[in-house]
C-alpha cells in the first residue's frame, strides 16, 4: 500500500504528464484520476483542487532551479558579467512548464489554492532570491543593495513573460505574419542573458 507522499507524487506526475499534450483548462481532477489507480475522490485527500496540484509542479520546478543556482554559487569563485549572464541563462535551460505556468495560470492557481500551500510555494520563491542575491554580492560586491534588489525585481517578473515569445503556437505564428510582426526564434536561455546583461551594466 503507498504512503500519502507517494500518492502525492504520483498525481503530480500524472498531472505533468497531461500537461506535456493538454492545456491548462482541459485537464480536470478526473483526467488525473483516468492516469492513476485513485479514484477522484481519492485525490482530494492529498489535493483540494487541480490548482494546488499545479502550484506543488510550479513549487518543484523552482526547487530544482534553485538547485542549479546553488551550484552557480558555490561552484565559482569569480565571474565576469558575460560569465555570471551566461550561467544565469544556462540555469534556465529545460525550464518550459516552468514558464508556462507561471506566464498563462499562475494568477488561478494561486487564487485557489490553500494558503499554506501558497507560503510554501512563495518560501522556494524567497529562496531563489535569496541565492541570487548571494551571487550578486559574491561576484559583483561593488552593487549596492538597492542596485540587487531591483535586479531582482526586474529579472524574476522578466521572466513571467518568456513564454509566449519562446514557445509560441502554429495560431500566434499565423496572426503575427499577417500583421507584419517578425517572428524571431528566440531561446529563453538568450532572453535571459540579454537581460541579466543589462541589469548588470
Amino acid at each position: 500500500m503507498k504512503d500519502s507522499n507517494e500518492r502525492s507524487i504520483e498525481i503530480v506526475m500524472a498531472c505533468r504528464k497531461l500537461y506535456r499534450t493538454m492545456s491548462y483548462q482541459e485537464i480536470s481532477l478526473k483526467e488525473i484520476s483516468c492516469e492513476i489507480s485513485i479514484s477522484r475522490p481519492s485525490i482530494y485527500n492529498y489535493f483540494v483542487s487541480k490548482e494546488e496540484i499545479f502550484l506543488e509542479i510550479l513549487r518543484e520546478e523552482y526547487e530544482a532551479w534553485s538547485r542549479s543556482l546553488l551550484e552557480i554559487l558555490h561552484g565559482n569563485e569569480k565571474m565576469t558579467k558575460d560569465e555570471f549572464a551566461a550561467a544565469l541563462a544556462h540555469s534556465t535551460e529545460g525550464r518550459e512548464t516552468l514558464f508556462r505556468i507561471q506566464c498563462m495560470n499562475l494568477y488561478d492557481i494561486e487564487e485557489h489554492s490553500r494558503i499554506e500551500r501558497l507560503t510554501e510555494y512563495k518560501k522556494v520563491i524567497r529562496k531563489v532570491m535569496e541565492i541570487l542575491n548571494a551571487c550578486l554580492v559574491k561576484f559583483f560586491p561593488s552593487m549596492t543593495e538597492e542596485e540587487r534588489i531591483g535586479f531582482l525585481y526586474t529579472l524574476l517578473p522578466f521572466m513571467y513573460g518568456i513564454y509566449p515569445y519562446v514557445y509560441p503556437t502554429e495560431r500566434q505564428k499565423e496572426a503575427m505574419q499577417r500583421a507584419g510582426i517578425p517572428c524571431r526564434g528566440v531561446t529563453a536561455a538568450q532572453l535571459v542573458y540579454a537581460c541579466v546583461r543589462k541589469l548588470l551594466g
